[in-house]
Protein backbone atom coordinates (compact mmCIF):
# COMPACT_ATOMS: atom_id res chain seq x y z
CA UNK A 1 0.00 0.00 0.00
CA UNK A 2 1.47 3.69 -0.93
CA UNK A 3 0.12 6.04 1.64
CA UNK A 4 -0.64 9.50 -0.07
CA UNK A 5 1.50 12.84 1.54
CA UNK A 6 -0.82 14.93 3.18
CA UNK A 7 0.23 17.68 0.51
CA UNK A 8 -0.64 15.37 -1.86
CA UNK A 9 -3.92 15.09 -0.61
CA UNK A 10 -4.56 18.76 0.41
CA UNK A 11 -3.46 19.27 -3.43
CA UNK A 12 -6.64 17.10 -4.41
CA UNK A 13 -9.03 18.32 -2.53
CA UNK A 14 -8.71 21.91 -3.40
CA UNK A 15 -8.78 21.03 -6.96
CA UNK A 16 -12.13 19.31 -6.81
CA UNK A 17 -13.15 21.96 -4.66
CA UNK A 18 -11.84 24.71 -6.85
CA UNK A 19 -14.48 27.45 -7.21
CA UNK A 20 -17.05 25.64 -5.41
CA UNK A 21 -19.01 27.43 -1.84
CA UNK A 22 -20.44 24.16 -1.54
CA UNK A 23 -20.79 20.19 -2.10
CA UNK A 24 -22.64 17.42 -1.35
CA UNK A 25 -20.76 14.20 -1.98
CA UNK A 26 -17.31 13.42 -2.41
CA UNK A 27 -16.67 9.95 -2.99
CA UNK A 28 -12.95 7.68 -3.65
CA UNK A 29 -13.05 4.52 -4.52
CA UNK A 30 -9.75 3.57 -2.88
CA UNK A 31 -9.86 5.31 0.02
CA UNK A 32 -7.46 3.62 2.26
CA UNK A 33 -7.90 5.09 6.06
CA UNK A 34 -10.01 7.80 4.77
CA UNK A 35 -7.83 10.87 4.81
CA UNK A 36 -8.08 12.00 1.80
CA UNK A 37 -12.10 12.08 2.03
CA UNK A 38 -11.17 13.95 5.29
CA UNK A 39 -8.88 16.49 3.30
CA UNK A 40 -12.27 17.02 1.09
CA UNK A 41 -14.32 17.86 3.24
CA UNK A 42 -11.88 19.78 5.27
CA UNK A 43 -12.34 22.33 2.50
CA UNK A 44 -16.00 23.18 4.04
CA UNK A 45 -15.10 22.85 7.45
CA UNK A 46 -16.10 26.51 8.45
CA UNK A 47 -18.97 26.79 6.57
CA UNK A 48 -22.66 25.56 7.54
CA UNK A 49 -22.62 23.08 4.53
CA UNK A 50 -20.05 21.30 6.34
CA UNK A 51 -22.23 18.94 8.10
CA UNK A 52 -24.44 17.85 5.20
CA UNK A 53 -21.60 17.05 3.05
CA UNK A 54 -22.24 12.94 2.29
CA UNK A 55 -19.26 10.95 2.40
CA UNK A 56 -18.13 7.28 0.21
CA UNK A 57 -15.68 4.99 -0.22
CA UNK A 58 -15.15 1.55 -0.64
CA UNK A 59 -11.56 -0.22 0.18
CA UNK A 60 -10.47 -3.80 0.01
CA UNK A 61 -8.44 -4.52 2.44
CA UNK A 62 -10.69 -5.27 5.73
CA UNK A 63 -8.34 -3.89 8.83
CA UNK A 64 -7.94 -0.69 6.29
CA UNK A 65 -11.89 -0.49 6.28
CA UNK A 66 -12.54 -0.70 9.64
CA UNK A 67 -9.82 1.99 10.35
CA UNK A 68 -11.18 4.11 7.40
CA UNK A 69 -14.73 3.58 9.47
CA UNK A 70 -13.28 4.74 12.74
CA UNK A 71 -11.49 7.75 11.28
CA UNK A 72 -15.27 9.00 10.27
CA UNK A 73 -16.42 9.09 14.01
CA UNK A 74 -12.78 10.09 15.05
CA UNK A 75 -13.21 13.07 13.12
CA UNK A 76 -17.01 13.86 13.94
CA UNK A 77 -18.80 12.53 11.32
CA UNK A 78 -22.17 11.41 12.22
CA UNK A 79 -22.66 7.85 11.11
CA UNK A 80 -25.77 8.68 8.57
CA UNK A 81 -22.95 11.27 6.55
CA UNK A 82 -20.94 8.39 5.30
CA UNK A 83 -20.91 5.06 3.63
CA UNK A 84 -17.68 3.14 3.85
CA UNK A 85 -17.65 -0.16 1.88
CA UNK A 86 -15.63 -2.83 1.98
CA UNK A 87 -14.54 -4.89 -1.60
CA UNK A 88 -12.81 -4.97 -4.56
CA UNK A 89 -13.98 -1.31 -6.08
CA UNK A 90 -13.36 -3.10 -9.93
CA UNK A 91 -14.66 -6.69 -9.16
CA UNK A 92 -17.60 -5.07 -6.88
CA UNK A 93 -18.71 -1.70 -7.06
CA UNK A 94 -20.87 -0.92 -3.96
CA UNK A 95 -21.92 2.29 -5.13
CA UNK A 96 -22.39 1.52 -8.88
CA UNK A 97 -25.89 3.83 -8.88
CA UNK A 98 -24.38 7.00 -7.26
CA UNK A 99 -23.28 9.79 -9.06
CA UNK A 100 -20.90 12.18 -7.03
CA UNK A 101 -19.86 15.76 -7.17
CA UNK A 102 -16.25 15.50 -6.33
CA UNK A 103 -14.43 11.98 -6.58
CA UNK A 104 -10.48 11.87 -5.61
CA UNK A 105 -8.57 8.76 -5.27
CA UNK A 106 -4.65 7.50 -5.01
CA UNK A 107 -5.34 3.87 -6.19
CA UNK A 108 -2.59 1.00 -6.34
CA UNK A 109 -0.32 2.33 -9.42
CA UNK A 110 -0.01 -0.61 -11.87
CA UNK A 111 -2.42 -2.54 -9.83
CA UNK A 112 -3.50 -6.54 -11.08
CA UNK A 113 -6.64 -6.82 -11.82
CA UNK A 114 -8.64 -10.02 -13.96
CA UNK A 115 -9.68 -7.52 -17.52
CA UNK A 116 -11.80 -10.65 -17.91
CA UNK A 117 -14.30 -10.34 -21.26
CA UNK A 118 -17.61 -9.96 -19.28
CA UNK A 119 -16.40 -6.10 -18.42
CA UNK A 120 -16.55 -5.03 -22.29
CA UNK A 121 -20.28 -5.00 -21.12
CA UNK A 122 -19.93 -3.24 -18.05
CA UNK A 123 -21.75 0.17 -17.56
CA UNK A 124 -18.82 1.45 -17.02
CA UNK A 125 -16.31 0.10 -19.81
CA UNK A 126 -18.47 -0.69 -22.83
CA UNK A 127 -18.13 3.04 -23.94
CA UNK A 128 -14.27 2.43 -24.76
CA UNK A 129 -14.21 -1.07 -26.54
CA UNK A 130 -11.33 -1.83 -24.62
CA UNK A 131 -9.88 -2.73 -21.31
CA UNK A 132 -6.95 -1.74 -18.86
CA UNK A 133 -4.48 -4.50 -19.12
CA UNK A 134 -4.23 -7.25 -16.72
CA UNK A 135 -1.24 -5.95 -15.06
CA UNK A 136 -2.17 -2.41 -15.07
CA UNK A 137 -5.56 -1.39 -14.01
CA UNK A 138 -4.52 2.35 -13.62
CA UNK A 139 -7.18 3.13 -16.57
CA UNK A 140 -9.74 1.31 -15.20
CA UNK A 141 -9.97 3.00 -11.85
CA UNK A 142 -10.18 6.34 -13.97
CA UNK A 143 -12.96 4.87 -15.86
CA UNK A 144 -14.73 3.74 -12.90
CA UNK A 145 -15.02 7.14 -11.32
CA UNK A 146 -15.65 8.88 -14.07
CA UNK A 147 -18.36 6.70 -14.61
CA UNK A 148 -19.09 7.66 -10.81
CA UNK A 149 -18.82 11.35 -11.64
CA UNK A 150 -22.01 13.72 -11.55
CA UNK A 151 -22.12 15.73 -14.74
CA UNK A 152 -21.14 18.77 -12.65
CA UNK A 153 -18.72 17.10 -10.33
CA UNK A 154 -14.60 17.56 -10.60
CA UNK A 155 -12.73 14.50 -10.86
CA UNK A 156 -8.60 14.22 -9.42
CA UNK A 157 -6.57 11.13 -9.43
CA UNK A 158 -3.39 10.35 -8.38
CA UNK A 159 -1.52 7.98 -11.65
CA UNK A 160 2.34 6.78 -12.47
CA UNK A 161 3.75 8.72 -15.40
CA UNK A 162 3.08 5.10 -17.72
CA UNK A 163 -0.46 6.68 -18.00
CA UNK A 164 0.30 10.04 -20.13
CA UNK A 165 2.03 7.87 -23.21
CA UNK A 166 1.56 3.93 -23.14
CA UNK A 167 0.28 2.87 -26.21
CA UNK A 168 -2.12 -0.16 -27.32
CA UNK A 169 -5.37 -0.34 -25.03
CA UNK A 170 -4.29 2.16 -22.50
CA UNK A 171 -3.91 4.79 -25.72
CA UNK A 172 -7.34 3.88 -27.14
CA UNK A 173 -8.69 4.51 -23.95
CA UNK A 174 -6.95 7.54 -23.15
CA UNK A 175 -8.15 8.72 -26.35
CA UNK A 176 -11.69 8.14 -26.24
CA UNK A 177 -11.38 9.77 -22.81
CA UNK A 178 -10.15 12.89 -24.81
CA UNK A 179 -11.29 13.19 -28.20
CA UNK A 180 -14.97 11.01 -27.60
CA UNK A 181 -16.38 12.38 -23.70
CA UNK A 182 -13.79 15.42 -23.65
CA UNK A 183 -13.57 14.81 -20.13
CA UNK A 184 -9.57 15.68 -19.77
CA UNK A 185 -9.32 18.93 -18.39
CA UNK A 186 -5.95 19.03 -16.48
CA UNK A 187 -2.39 16.78 -16.70
CA UNK A 188 -0.17 17.51 -14.06
CA UNK A 189 3.34 16.37 -13.27
CA UNK A 190 4.38 15.91 -9.79
CA UNK A 191 8.15 15.93 -8.57
CA UNK A 192 10.01 12.36 -8.73
CA UNK A 193 9.77 10.80 -4.93
CA UNK A 194 7.20 12.04 -3.19
CA UNK A 195 5.58 9.30 -2.12
CA UNK A 196 7.02 7.34 0.31
CA UNK A 197 8.16 3.57 -0.49
CA UNK A 198 8.37 4.65 -4.31
CA UNK A 199 10.68 7.10 -6.56
CA UNK A 200 8.14 6.38 -9.24
CA UNK A 201 7.38 10.00 -10.82
CA UNK A 202 3.78 10.02 -10.62
CA UNK A 203 0.77 13.06 -12.39
CA UNK A 204 -2.82 14.04 -11.42
CA UNK A 205 -5.06 13.84 -14.60
CA UNK A 206 -8.25 16.19 -13.46
CA UNK A 207 -11.52 15.81 -15.31
CA UNK A 208 -14.67 16.86 -15.68
CA UNK A 209 -17.91 15.79 -17.87
CA UNK A 210 -19.31 19.76 -18.14
CA UNK A 211 -15.85 21.59 -19.27
CA UNK A 212 -15.68 25.41 -18.88
CA UNK A 213 -12.27 25.03 -21.49
CA UNK A 214 -13.81 22.71 -23.47
CA UNK A 215 -11.28 23.13 -26.62
CA UNK A 216 -7.88 22.60 -24.48
CA UNK A 217 -6.37 20.79 -21.81
CA UNK A 218 -4.31 22.71 -18.94
CA UNK A 219 -0.38 21.01 -18.62
CA UNK A 220 1.43 21.77 -15.34
CA UNK A 221 5.16 20.64 -14.94
CA UNK A 222 5.61 20.91 -11.54
CA UNK A 223 8.35 18.03 -11.36
CA UNK A 224 10.83 20.78 -10.00
CA UNK A 225 8.51 22.18 -7.47
CA UNK A 226 9.64 20.90 -4.12
CA UNK A 227 11.68 20.68 -1.21
CA UNK A 228 13.71 18.35 0.00
CA UNK A 229 14.05 15.99 3.02
CA UNK A 230 16.67 13.65 4.24
CA UNK A 231 15.56 10.63 1.67
CA UNK A 232 12.30 12.10 0.89
CA UNK A 233 10.87 15.20 -1.49
CA UNK A 234 7.80 16.89 -0.46
CA UNK A 235 5.20 19.23 -1.41
CA UNK A 236 6.03 22.96 0.01
CA UNK A 237 3.13 25.72 0.68
CA UNK A 238 4.42 27.49 -1.92
CA UNK A 239 4.73 25.02 -4.34
CA UNK A 240 1.18 24.01 -3.74
CA UNK A 241 0.05 27.68 -4.18
CA UNK A 242 1.85 27.84 -7.70
CA UNK A 243 0.11 24.85 -8.81
CA UNK A 244 -3.32 25.90 -7.69
CA UNK A 245 -3.05 28.94 -9.15
CA UNK A 246 -2.03 27.90 -12.48
CA UNK A 247 -4.69 25.46 -12.09
CA UNK A 248 -7.05 28.60 -11.42
CA UNK A 249 -5.80 31.20 -13.88
CA UNK A 250 -5.56 28.60 -16.21
CA UNK A 251 -2.77 30.75 -18.69
CA UNK A 252 0.87 29.87 -19.63
CA UNK A 253 3.67 30.45 -17.68
CA UNK A 254 7.27 29.89 -18.91
CA UNK A 255 8.72 26.16 -18.27
CA UNK A 256 5.45 25.68 -15.85
CA UNK A 257 2.10 25.75 -17.87
CA UNK A 258 0.89 25.55 -21.09
CA UNK A 259 -2.82 25.45 -22.67
CA UNK A 260 -2.89 23.11 -25.07
CA UNK A 261 -5.42 23.16 -27.90
CA UNK A 262 -7.33 19.50 -28.36
CA UNK A 263 -7.67 19.96 -32.41
CA UNK A 264 -5.55 21.12 -35.11
CA UNK A 265 -4.42 24.41 -35.51
CA UNK A 266 -1.69 26.07 -37.79
CA UNK A 267 0.41 27.29 -34.88
CA UNK A 268 0.19 25.07 -31.72
CA UNK A 269 1.76 21.90 -30.73
CA UNK A 270 -1.62 19.84 -30.32
CA UNK A 271 -2.63 17.14 -28.68
CA UNK A 272 -4.68 15.61 -31.62
CA UNK A 273 -0.98 16.14 -33.30
CA UNK A 274 0.63 13.98 -31.06
CA UNK A 275 -1.90 11.17 -31.56
CA UNK A 276 -3.29 12.11 -27.92
CA UNK A 277 0.20 11.15 -26.38
CA UNK A 278 0.12 13.34 -22.95
CA UNK A 279 3.85 13.35 -22.01
CA UNK A 280 4.45 16.86 -20.08
CA UNK A 281 7.45 17.77 -22.16
CA UNK A 282 5.65 17.73 -25.41
CA UNK A 283 3.69 20.59 -23.80
CA UNK A 284 5.49 22.07 -21.48
CA UNK A 285 8.71 23.83 -22.68
CA UNK A 286 11.31 22.60 -19.97
CA UNK A 287 14.61 22.73 -21.81
CA UNK A 288 17.13 24.93 -20.07
CA UNK A 289 19.57 26.60 -21.90
CA UNK A 290 23.76 26.01 -20.96
CA UNK A 291 25.70 29.03 -20.23
CA UNK A 292 28.06 30.03 -23.15
CA UNK A 293 31.05 28.33 -23.28
CA UNK A 294 34.33 30.91 -22.85
CA UNK A 295 36.41 29.27 -25.49
CA UNK A 296 39.93 31.48 -24.34
CA UNK A 297 39.26 30.65 -20.57
CA UNK A 298 38.59 27.47 -22.02
CA UNK A 299 42.38 27.45 -23.98
CA UNK A 300 44.18 28.64 -20.93
CA UNK A 301 43.03 25.78 -18.67
CA UNK A 302 43.98 23.16 -21.36
CA UNK A 303 47.21 24.66 -21.38
CA UNK A 304 47.71 24.73 -17.77
CA UNK A 305 47.04 21.11 -17.84
CA UNK A 306 49.19 20.34 -20.32
CA UNK A 307 52.00 22.20 -18.17
CA UNK A 308 51.11 20.28 -15.54
CA UNK A 309 51.25 17.10 -17.35
CA UNK A 310 54.75 18.00 -18.52
CA UNK A 311 55.33 18.19 -15.36
CA UNK A 312 54.72 15.44 -13.81
CA UNK A 313 56.36 13.35 -16.33
CA UNK A 314 59.72 15.05 -16.07
CA UNK A 315 59.36 13.66 -12.17
CA UNK A 316 58.13 10.50 -13.47
CA UNK A 317 61.36 10.39 -16.13
CA UNK A 318 63.96 10.73 -12.57
CA UNK A 319 61.74 7.75 -10.77
CA UNK A 320 62.27 5.88 -13.50
CA UNK A 321 65.89 6.44 -13.83
CA UNK A 322 66.48 5.39 -9.74
CA UNK A 323 64.53 2.40 -10.33
CA UNK A 324 66.42 1.47 -13.60
CA UNK A 325 63.39 1.31 -15.69
CA UNK A 326 63.82 1.90 -18.97
CA UNK A 327 61.30 3.01 -22.20
CA UNK A 328 58.78 3.52 -20.26
CA UNK A 329 57.06 7.11 -20.85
Amino acid sequence: MIFTPPAVSKLLAKIVTLGKEKIGSVYDPTCGSGSLLLKVINEYKDQESYKDIKVYGQESNPTTYNLARMNMILHGMHYRNFDIQQDDTLEQPQHLEKRFEAVVANPPFSADWSASAGFLTDERFQDYGKLAPKSKADFAFVQHMVHQLDENGTMAVVLPHGVLFRGAAEGHIRKHLIKDKNYLDAVIGLPVNIFYGTPIPTCILVLKKNRQHSDNILFIDASKNYGKASNQNYLRSEDLEAILSAVDSRQAQDKFAYVAPIQKTSNYETIEKHDFNLNIPRYVDTFEEEEDINLASLLTDIENVNVELDSIDSKLEVFYKELGIKGVR
